[in-house]
C-alpha cells in the first residue's frame, strides 16, 4: 500500500501512530532549466515576431586526466594486493 493509503486507512480505523511518508523536495538539473529557459525565450520570440539567439553552453568534459587514472589504478592494484595477502578472493 503507498504511504497516503495507509495513512487514511489509519484515520479510518483509528490508529494515529502511521504516519504518510513525506516525499523528498523535487529538483531540476542545469540542463532542464536550461531547456525550459531556451523553449521560453523561442516561443516569446515567435510571439513577438522577432528570433531568439540560441544560447547553447557545450557540454562541460568530465573525463578523468590520465594521471587521475593511473592514481586510481594504483590504488586499486594495492587494495587488491591487500585482499589477495590475506587469503581472499572478494573486497
Amino acid at each position: 500500500m503507498a504511504a497516503a493509503q495507509k495513512a487514511r486507512w489509519a484515520k479510518i480505523k483509528g490508529k494515529a501512530d502511521s504516519k504518510p511518508a513525506e516525499k523528498g523536495k523535487r529538483r531540476l538539473s542545469a540542463a532542464g532549466r536550461a531547456a525550459i529557459i531556451a523553449a521560453t525565450k523561442a516561443r516569446w520570440a515567435r510571439v513577438k515576431g522577432t528570433t531568439a539567439t540560441p544560447n547553447v553552453a557545450k557540454k562541460k568534459d568530465r573525463r578523468s586526466s590520465p594521471a587521475v587514472r593511473a592514481k586510481l589504478a594504483a590504488a586499486a592494484r594495492a587494495r587488491w594486493a591487500k585482499v589477495r595477502a590475506a587469503g581472499e578472493t572478494r573486497l
